[in-house]
């Protein structure tokens, strides 16, 4: 695989599993086309250029689309969703792509940059026969169909649209079952799609590597990729989804202990997908409960004035009984010895 394809590895992309702030305004403008009022089915008033987060989690982004895919009855939403994706979009990352001297330049940027995109997954690109190919990495496996498909239709239109061709993809590849109708996937990429495959990719010809850009200007792309970058280095860090469960948990504490559906439902997600989305990082939701619990009772402890009363209160416990043996299974002691020692002079 030659360097200028080879992507960064998980780790150094800093995988936090967000949607950048555009796919939601995107979704937004698309209901507003619709004639469907976009805040009551996605329960949230729609972000404006001047106040649009720079991400959102990608859970809470696939329980949009899929709250919206129910209300249109479209089972392809994603994709006409992503179909309307321009430059404009994803800001002054859309406009140096734009400006790229070539395409090759232009994928070197997105590779550098795709956290900006698609932070779901990394993606790796190779060069096959006569295909490049881009292939995103298992975790687009945890994501669900509408948001993939909305990825792969933004990336083939945003393709077609730096170039000013209308060039179609050789193949698109998706991991989940066939859906029963899949003229709308035909319709859009031109192209043979399939699914059930091992990875989901979007395999384009050679050709589009030699393809000019149609509005190159290196001056801009200069100007601009400072303002790319620091957008980059503004994204929330590896845990910023796990830490959102948290306070959710956190949340219910005082109507007595979180359960998983209340905390899915304020996330804009089904019970079940939170419970994979957890597992595949190696937590129960209950582990992940009494780890919240946990810390928010050395918190309070070591930093409030709080009575042991107030405290089990705070942590969902009807009985100061219960948060005491809690702690002693949790940490080793009980605790009023616990705050002692954290308030004993060093």
């Amino acid at each position: 695989m030659p360097d200028h394809f080879r992507a960064l590895p998980a780790t150094a992309m800093g995988l936090t599993g967000s949607v950048p702030g555009a796919y939601v305004r995107l979704l937004f403008d698309y209901l507003a086309q619709q004639g469907a009022d976009a805040a009551a089915i996605l329960g949230e008033a729609p972000p404006t250029p001047e106040a649009t987060p720079p991400s959102y989690p990608a859970l809470r982004w696939a329980g949009m689309l899929a709250a919206a895919a129910r209300q249109l009855r479209d089972p392809a939403l994603g994709l006409h969703v992503g179909a309307t994706i321009t430059p404009a979009h994803l800001g002054p990352l859309g406009y140096v792509l734009l400006a790229s001297q070539s395409v090759l330049a232009a994928l070197q940027r997105y590779l550098r940059y795709q956290r900006l995109v698609h932070d779901v997954s990394p993606v790796r690109t190779w060069q096959a026969e006569d295909c490049l190919i881009l292939e995103w990495s298992d975790e687009s496996r945890h994501i669900g169909l509408l948001a993939n498909q909305c990825g792969l239709a933004a990336m083939v239109q945003f393709a077609r649209d730096i170039t000013g061709s209308a060039i179609d993809p050789v193949a698109i590849h998706f991991v989940e079952p066939a859906p029963a109708d899949v003229s709308p996937y035909a319709a859009l990429f031109r192209c043979p799609v399939l699914f059930g495959q091992e990875a989901t990719r979007v395999c384009f010809p050679q050709q589009l590597l030699d393809l000019p850009l149609r509005r190159a200007d290196p001056a801009l792309v200069a100007m601009l990729e400072q303002q790319v970058q620091a957008s980059l280095d503004a994204l929330p860090g590896p845990d910023h989804m796990l830490q959102a469960v948290r306070r959710c948990i956190t949340s219910h504490l005082l109507d007595g202990e979180a359960m998983l559906d209340q905390v899915a439902l304020e996330l804009h997600v089904s019970g079940r997908t939170l419970r994979r989305w957890l597992q595949a990082r190696g937590w129960s939701f209950r582990d992940l409960l009494e780890d919240t619990r946990r810390r928010l009772a050395e918190h309070y402890l070591r930093d409030t004035p709080l009575s042991l009363p107030e405290v089990a209160l705070l942590l969902g416990y009807s009985e100061q009984s219960a948060f005491n043996r809690a702690f002693m299974h949790w940490c080793g002691v009980t605790p009023r010895r616990w705050r002692l020692a954290a308030h004993k002079p060093a």
